[in-house]
């Protein structure tokens, strides 16, 4: 009778501590559950900050396909990454010492055995991790300049279409990614291959330790209750370095994207001049004397010299591809010039990177974006505090009415991808809709506005503007 009831305690024991162990599993899965979102996300924001601030400096060194890469499922992967990672470690660090202490007093000879075992296991992992790592290095830059490439021949798919090369640059694509899945295959390979190397020789060891276990027990040497505790807990032992392992392979894409973004966002900035700028006014001066550029890749534009007053229309007239975009870089600030000089109302500058600066731009791009979101919404995006009869006066300003009469809801019709389709140069009417509402900024940058519209539209647009 009191035999039954010791047998009845173990069990309950075991049930209390296997009851525990999945608690502490599932709230240590929530943990790192927030921990990580709050960790990525924080990520996130410090990423969208640098781009924010460098503005298009820092898209023309890493690309676009690349910064989107990076942005969305990047830092996906490192929420992945911290998750799985950061617990697995901890594990790896007491779960095996409390084993051992735990096996040192049912059977140190096995305890012993297992402990050398450890370290061959280890090294085995290090040297084909480290070759598994190399490979998804290499594998996430080519990652990034297949996403470059792509977002590179999306956006100019109409003008591919247009001179009759869209086959020639889906085929371009088509090889791309044919190389990349090649590689990504040859990565998996070599994780494969260390899994089944760690698998092998955790196998091997607690083989080793139930041969050892059998022959004392035949022998007489150790008690079955001992010899049955060791066999139980040798593959926990060798449990949380087996799951490392795996989660260390499954996790080398979040850890190269963490390693790539915490290096963009501690990279140098632009020199920021601190220089007060007042409202721009009628009498302001801006004026460049021999001002020059020079990218990394070793192309130079400049030097350039020019002399703006007041509320001047200056066109800049070249060639694709002699500078036009960069030299307004320059002008808003995103580049630091190499040489020249700078004066803006009377004072010295290097560069114009200023504060006081930006507040007085509008900058306008070749190829506005438009949101997922209302027109309205659109329109007073710069200044959502405009009034219905503000953005009214800016829709018929621009020439919108018509598009308004088209929209089942008007103004609250939800424009955008997957939404209303517009045309090119509805978007560059809505973009200069945002400039006209925003009446503190007097000076307005255009990159090409009416590069990919038809004559008439062109023709509007300059007349409505009054360029």
């Amino acid at each position: 009778m009191a035999r039954e009831k010791i047998d009845w305690l173990y069990l309950l024991l075991f049930i209390v501590c296997f009851t525990g162990r999945q608690l502490n599993d599932l709230v240590q899965d929530k943990m790192l559950e927030a921990y990580s979102n709050r960790e990525a996300e924080e990520l996130r924001q410090q990423l969208l900050s640098k781009i924010f601030n460098e503005g298009q400096a820092i898209v023309q060194k890493q690309g676009t396909g690349s910064l989107i890469t990076m942005a969305l499922d990047g830092i996906d992967e490192v929420r992945n990454y911290i998750k799985l990672i950061y617990s697995k470690v901890l594990t790896m660090m007491i779960v095996p010492v409390l084993l051992f202490v735990a096996m040192l007093f049912v059977s140190w000879q096995s305890a012993v055995i297992l402990l050398i075992m450890y370290p061959l296991i280890v090294l085995f992992m290090i040297i084909l991790g480290h070759a598994a790592q190399d490979k998804a290095i290499k594998q996430f830059g080519n990652f990034q300049k297949l996403s470059n490439n792509f977002i590179d021949s999306l956006r100019g798919i109409d003008t591919l279409k247009y001179l009759g090369l869209s086959k020639r640059y889906s085929t371009s694509i088509f090889h791309l990614s044919e190389n990349f899945r090649k590689k990504t295959m040859a990565v998996l390979r070599v994780a494969m291959l260390s899994t089944f190397a760690l698998d092998f020789f955790t196998t091997l060891s607690i083989a080793v330790i139930a041969v050892y276990l059998g022959f004392s027990l035949l022998n007489g040497k150790i008690a079955l209750f001992a010899a049955l505790a060791i066999l139980i807990l040798a593959p926990e032992y060798f449990l949380p370095i087996r799951n490392f392992a795996g989660d260390f392979h499954a996790t080398l894409n979040g850890k190269n994207a963490f390693q790539r973004i915490r290096e963009l966002i501690h990279a140098p900035e632009e020199p920021v001049e601190d220089v007060p700028v007042k409202k721009w006014g009628k009498t302001d001066e801006l004026e460049l004397n021999q001002l020059a550029f020079k990218y990394q890749k070793g192309t130079e534009i400049g030097p350039v010299s020019l002399k703006i007053k007041g509320y001047e229309k200056v066109g800049v007239i070249g060639v694709s591809g002699s500078g036009k975009s960069s030299l307004i870089n320059l002008l808003s600030g995103f580049l630091t010039p190499k040489a020249g000089e700078i004066t803006i109302q009377n004072q010295a500058a290097k560069t114009l990177n200023i504060p006081d600066w930006h507040k007085q731009l509008i900058y306008i791009p070749q190829n506005p974006y438009v949101f997922t979101a209302t027109l309205r919404d659109n329109i007073a995006f710069y200044t959502p505090s405009a009034t219905d009869e503000e953005i009214k006066q800016a829709i018929h300003v621009m020439g919108l009415d018509e598009l308004v009469q088209e929209l089942p809801q008007g103004i609250d019709t939800v424009i955008g991808q997957g939404k209303r389709v517009l045309s090119g140069g509805q978007a560059q009417r809505i973009a200069l809709a945002r400039a006209f509402l925003d009446k503190k900024r007097k000076v307005m940058l255009f990159d090409e506005p009416t590069a990919h519209l038809d004559i008439e539209t062109e023709v509007d647009l300059k007349k409505r503007c009054c360029l």
